[in-house]
């Protein structure tokens, strides 16, 4: 136990470091988000810093790699496709790259996610599916899905930190429980590269994650959840469940979007989480609420898939239900003002 935390304390203090020489740098080449009509902040912010996340994590895995508690192809696969996204969105950060050609590199980086990590069985409502082929086109979907609501909902301080740190956290104790021991250390590794981020990012920012970041973590993120899935496939349940504050928020706001014919890749302000940042008057509560929707309701349906076997299509709905209902409250997807 003390040499795990030992390895957390390193992980939490190089991202730590990191995020903050990565300000120095922003500030000093005047690397910052300015506030715009449809930003939900109102001061110019240094961005990217979540590369410190993406450090981190990366070395952490090759450590965790050479030590023989990941294996080669899970090393190349979440390694290869989560750096090639990193750098896809640290070169948006920095300039503008054209959405075919990001859209054409997330691709990639899902495909060979998942080359090296497999299409896993689908399990749902105690049915089990092996897709086969059709698997591979539908889990590209969703991991370029994934990565990209992950951007959409890094619109304001710490929520994005929060809602990873949370699902990880979340992840690797529930490993645990299931004997899957060497499963929970990259997610433990992802959840203390970005506490280390979020000491910078928590409400009142003072750096921004960027899209290196959250695109980092949304694959990444994906990912595992894929890697988990080739261990027990009700595991994939439970990261839709632990996630679900960010997939139907994200995903409700993008099917209203759609409906009213709007260009969804286009930005706004229209999610309802930003919403709900205007009407309770600032970015804490907001992203306060989220903490504590993961650790009082997301976490023990998960669990309950877990440990108590419920049908993990009741447990997704169950977990959604109030989700939903809280996204229409709060006006997710309502045509941007």
């Amino acid at each position: 136990m003390n040499y795990l935390l030992l390895w957390a304390m390193i992980i939490f203090t190089l991202s730590l470091i990191m995020t903050g020489l990565l300000r120095r740098i922003a500030l000093s080449r005047q690397l910052l988000d300015v506030p715009n009509h449809r930003s939900s902040h109102s001061v110019a912010t240094p961005r990217g810093g979540g590369v410190a996340i993406v450090i981190a994590f990366l070395a952490a895995l090759v450590l965790m790699h050479a030590f023989g508690f990941v294996g080669a192809d899970s090393f190349i696969g979440l390694a290869g496709s989560s750096l090639l996204v990193a750098i896809i969105g640290f070169m948006d950060d920095l300039g503008h790259v054209a959405v075919r050609w990001r859209l054409l590199g997330q691709v990639f980086a899902s495909g060979w996610g998942l080359l090296w990590l497999g299409s896993p069985t689908l399990e749902f409502g105690g049915w089990e599916f092996n897709l086969g082929v059709a698997g591979y086109v539908i889990f590209t979907v969703y991991l370029v899905w994934m990565l990209n609501l992950y951007n959409f909902m890094d619109g304001i301080d710490g929520i994005a930190s929060v809602q990873a740190l949370c699902a990880c956290v979340g992840a690797g104790i529930l490993y645990r429980s299931l004997g899957l021991d060497d499963l929970s250390y990259p997610v433990f590794a992802l959840a203390f590269a970005t506490l280390g981020f979020l000491a910078w990012n928590f409400p009142p920012a003072k750096i921004f994650m960027g899209d290196a970041g959250s695109g980092f973590l949304g694959i990444i993120l994906a990912l595992l959840s894929l890697q988990a899935a080739q261990y027990d496939p009700r595991l994939l349940a439970v990261w839709l469940v632990l996630l679900g504050v960010f997939i139907v928020d994200a995903t409700f706001t993008l099917l209203r979007r759609l409906l009213r014919g709007e260009k969804v890749y286009q930005a706004h302000r229209s999610h309802g989480y930003q919403n709900a940042s205007r009407r309770y008057g600032g970015h804490l509560p907001v992203t306060m609420a989220v903490l504590i929707i993961n650790i009082g309701w997301l976490f023990p349906i998960a669990w309950a898939i877990v440990t108590l076997r419920i049908n993990t299509a009741f447990g997704v709905f169950l977990a959604y239900v109030p989700l939903v209902a809280l996204a229409v409250r709060m006006g997710a997807g309502r045509e941007d003002q």
